[in-house]
Order: C-alpha cells, then structure tokens, then sequence
C-alpha cells in the first residue's frame, strides 16, 4: 500500500488508462496549462500532449457536446466540470445526448464518456455553487453516478469508469482533495454498484457516501462511546444502488438512519428509505430516520452553513431516537 492524496488517485487512474489505451483522453477548464483548477491533472499535459489533455473556453454546453459526439465515435472521453453546479449548462447533453444515445439508436451508438469534477459544499461559496446533484443524475435511465469516499475508491472506481461502456457521473468533492489515504500498489478496479461495510456492527445500520461518510464514521465513534455498535455502509456508487448490502445489513440490526448532503425532496435518502420498508419491513423494530441538508439553498455565513448540513450531533440524536434510548 502507498498514501496517496485523493487528486493523486484520480490523477493515478487518468494516467494509467490514458496509457492502457489511446482513445482516452481530458477535456475540461484549465485541465491543461494551469494542471487543473485543483491539480488533479497536474503533469499530464506534459506526458500526454496537447491533444490529449485539452484547455477548453468557458462553454460547458460546448464541449461536454464534443465530448459526446467523440463518445459516440469510438473515443473515451473524460469531461472534466470545475464545479457540477455548472454541468447545469451542459445538462441537456448530458441527459437528452449521452444518457440516451444508446436507447435511442437502437444500440448502433454507446456514449463511454466520463463526466467528472467537485460536487456540494465546500465552505463560503453560497447557494450557486454548493449544490448536489447526485440523485438528480440518478434519477435518469441511461447514466451510473459514482461517489467515491477515499483515495483507494477513488482511483479503482474512475478506473471502472472510464472502461465503462455507459456514461459516468463522477463526483468528487473540493473539500477531499487534498485528503489522504492508502492505495493499493499496482493495477485494480473497483466494480461500480457494489458498497462498501465500512465497519461492521449490530445496533444500527448508518448509510452514506461521498465526502459524508466522514459523518457517518465519526458519529459511529461516538456512539460506541455509549456501547451503541452502529454498522457502516458506504454506498460508493447511487446508480446504480447496491440495496442487497444496505438490506442484508438492515436484517440484522433492524435499524437504519441515512445521512446524505442534499435537499430532502426526492433525494437518495428517499428512495432507499421507500426500498427498504418495501423489502424488510418486517424487519425494521424502528422507524427509518434520514439525515439531510434543510430545505433551503446554502447560505454564506458559516454559522449557517453547519446549521443547515448534516452533522455527527444530528446522526447521533437519530440514532438514539430508533434505539428509545433517553439521553
């Protein structure tokens, strides 16, 4: 194993598969010239070349259309969006152009493209660029949607992407980064769809993914403080969702709270919560409890902010509510 930082796994897995195969290539926003807005591409303009790792204008719309039409012909593409608060200008693309181009062609047309780049919050940048689109993407026949929680997922699961003959959501977050982690040495992969038992546990189920499953770990801690063993589930990937993990584990601790970073309404928190009751309701002791943003668009002030995210306190009180305990 070797520590890594989270964009030098994801650098990583860009670089092997740009060398494993030549019809892979980066496109983006100061991917090139500037090593990328965050540096996860830094040095592969130099190793790879101009027509590889390609600098585009500020036109999402432009060239994630480009990276479709390419898709469509035979390349791999990897579309990098500094912000996926700013895919919304490339969205018709991405939902009515790539999602859809192999249903509608009757199968005569793949769209093996990778959208990658940051999504939520990350600190002081108000409501336009703080946002998750994670079940919005999901919510679309055609597209897997990854949300990768640490550097060894990272680099395995884009790796997984970008081989991938369906179009890939891939989100990251600015706030991981620079977080580090161990990576396996050498060539592996992680299959999209399957989660990840965290720690295991008897109490209560907690589920999350992305940059929250720091949430749902550290408030796990907490309660075994309090001789609560909470079982920890990252889901990895919301489309498609690995349920049989998150039903297995329900079974046997008969409890689950889900703690996710996006608005309330219709959120993957929802359709986990609908799919569970469906399937084990037998064997819930407690109602489902979920842990979301408050419904309204993130603010500026920090002080808002933490009021308005999940948080391990928030976990935690949820978790004692399922199990009655009074405290």
């Amino acid at each position: 194993m070797k520590v890594l930082q989270f964009r030098e796994a994801l650098r990583e897995a860009m670089n092997e598969e740009m060398r494993r195969d030549e019809s892979v290539y980066l496109m983006g926003e100061e991917v090139a010239e500037y090593n990328g807005a965050y540096k996860v591409s830094q040095g592969m303009l130099d190793e790879f070349g101009p027509k590889r790792v390609i600098d585009t204008p500020i036109a999402e719309l432009g060239f994630a259309g480009v990276g479709v039409g390419s898709a469509m012909n035979g390349l791999r593409p990897i579309i990098e969006f500094m912000t996926f608060n700013f895919s919304l200008v490339a969205i018709d693309q991405v939902i009515n152009g790539a999602a859809k181009i192999m249903s509608m062609s009757g199968g005569q047309f793949t769209a093996p493209i990778v959208f990658r780049g940051p999504t939520g919050n990350a600190g002081q940048l108000s409501s336009q660029h703080s946002q998750n689109f994670e079940n919005w993407y999901a919510n679309c026949p055609g597209l897997k949607v990854v949300v990768p929680s640490n550097p060894a997922d990272a680099k395995g699961l884009l790796k997984a992407s970008i081989r991938d003959n369906d179009p890939t959501i891939f989100m990251e977050s600015e706030l991981m980064y620079g977080d580090k982690g161990e990576v396996p040495e050498g060539e592996y992969i992680i299959p999209i769809g399957v989660a990840d038992v965290v720690k295991k546990g008897t109490d209560v189920t907690i589920v999350s993914f992305g940059k929250f499953m720091k949430v749902a770990n550290a408030s796990a801690e907490e309660l075994a403080k309090e001789g609560i063993n909470a079982e920890v589930i990252d889901l990895r990937s919301v489309r498609p969702i690995d349920y049989a993990t998150v039903i297995e584990s329900v079974k046997k601790t008969n409890r689950l709270v889900i703690v996710e970073e996006a608005w309330p309404l219709a959120s993957i928190s929802s359709e986990i919560s609908h799919y569970v009751q469906r399937k084990a309701f037998d064997y819930l002791d407690a109602p489902i409890h979920r842990i979301t943003n408050k419904d309204v668009p993130l603010p500026y002030a920090p002080t808002l902010i933490q009021e308005i995210l999940p948080n391990v306190e928030r976990t935690v009180k949820a978790v004692k509510e399922i199990m009655y305990v009074q405290k």
